[in-house]
């Protein structure tokens, strides 16, 4: 699934998109000086960088890619794939990683869990790769992770997921229950004076440990009440029961976790079935600019997401990310919370390397906690020692265009609790 516009001209002409495209991204280069840990440097010795007969070589060192890109998550997972080969090609643009350019093994997670699991293996015994950005779903992750302890792998995770989980083979670049679930819930409380919530969920771990999370906050810390609570599985097209559900229990909030492909049918339904922002609030924490894409707009106009990052944040760093981007996938593409969280991972990848001068895994993850990434598209992150990162909450409100304007966001950085007393 691409969001690559077909070109208008052929490559070879000076004014078609492919060489507009190529113009615009080497003009972007220049602001990865920027970026911690990008001085050239001399080559190290292979054998000094690489004691456990990983797949690198004196110029290249080769990473995996393990993401969805077939199936229903293909709608949400493609712009990670997109945003992680930005960032290593700006990288690679640079001069590498410890004068090694990057080269990528990418596998199809295909939306399947087992598949996931017999990529992972492959990648790490069969290519032996240095490292692996990839998963969505925590069902993927919580398929693969026993394959990283094992091999002793190495991943970058990029989505926002329930916590209550924490691994030495795996870094957590999106948020964890505390920095989205909590944080959110507190805004729209406040904000909309809540309390009576409807949860709804597509029926894998993820949205099922969230909302036990999240009933567990509203009714012990909000004092609010659950209404409803319903789950329906990945691909599920049918809502027309749910809406009804939903109308005879006229919550303060549906909070809604349904993923994928599954998002599109939903919130057309919704708004066919006169369920519209005027009448309803809706919370959700898995819909980003990437589902609008699919969604549009105007099904969903007025409804809230929280997130840590948006499309739309107004800061440098973010301005100049977005224009790489759409340099390189055309200027119809967008960027949602995981397309930015993807593009952290080989960034602090390349940082921690660096600072162990090594692509050992153990040396790169003790080199890990406490990094600092002050040119994050986000604004500012850091690595904490539970291998999670320190953030941000936003909340975001949906336009017609399929974009968001921010309504809130945390004064400062959230440091991540994987493992919050009272929610486990």
């Amino acid at each position: 699934m691409s969001r690559k516009e077909p070109p208008a001209a052929s490559s070879d002409s000076p004014s078609s998109p492919a060489r507009r495209r190529a113009a615009m991204t080497m003009a972007a280069v220049p602001m990865l000086a920027a970026m911690p840990g990008l001085v050239r440097a001399q080559t190290p010795p292979t054998a000094t960088v690489n004691t456990t007969k990983l797949a690198i070589t004196d110029t290249e060192v080769t990473v995996g890619q393990l993401h969805s890109a077939t199936g229903t998550m293909a709608i949400s997972e493609t712009g990670s794939i997109q945003a992680e080969q930005l960032a290593i090609d700006q990288i690679n643009a640079m001069g590498g990683i410890l004068g090694r350019k990057i080269k990528v093994i990418q596998e199809d997670g295909a939306s399947d869990w087992p598949t996931f699991a017999e990529k992972a293996r492959k990648l790490l015994v069969s290519d032996r790769v240095a490292t692996v950005f990839g998963c969505w779903t925590s069902a993927s992750r919580k398929a693969v992770l026993p394959v990283f302890e094992k091999e002793n792998g190495l991943l970058y995770y990029p989505t926002f997921y329930e916590g209550l989980e924490q691994s030495k083979n795996v870094f957590y670049t999106g948020q964890e229950a505390t920095q989205q679930i909590l944080s959110g819930l507190d805004w729209i409380q406040k904000e909309k004076k809540a309390k009576t919530f409807f949860l709804i969920g597509s029926d894998y771990i993820w949205p099922r440990t969230s909302n036990k999370i999240a009933r567990k906050h509203i009714e012990n810390v909000l004092k609010g009440k659950v209404v409803g609570e319903e789950y329906y599985p990945l691909g599920h097209t049918q809502f027309g029961s749910l809406i009804n559900k939903i109308k005879l229990n006229k919550p303060d909030v549906v909070y809604a976790i349904i993923v994928g492909g599954s998002n599109v049918s939903f919130y057309k339904q919704l708004k066919a079935a006169g369920i519209t922002a005027d009448k309803q609030t809706v919370l959700t924490i898995s819909v980003t600019e990437d589902e609008l894409l699919g969604i549009g707009g105007e099904n969903c106009e007025g409804f809230f997401s929280c997130m840590k990052y948006f499309q739309s944040l107004d800061n440098p760093n973010n301005k100049k990310f977005v224009e790489a981007f759409k340099a390189k996938y055309g200027p119809k593409s967008v960027i949602g919370d995981v397309t930015q969280a993807g593009y952290l991972g080989p960034w602090l990848w390349k940082m921690a390397v660096e600072k162990a001068g090594s692509f050992d895994v153990d040396k790169v993850v003790a080199a890990s906690p406490g990094l600092e990434l002050k040119t994050a598209p986000e604004g500012y992150v850091k690595v904490d020692e539970n291998h999670h990162l320190w953030s941000k909450t936003r909340v975001g409100k949906i336009r017609r265009d399929g974009q968001f304007d921010v309504v809130y966001e945390t004064a400062e950085l959230i440091k991540p609790d994987p493992f919050p007393k009272g929610y486990q």
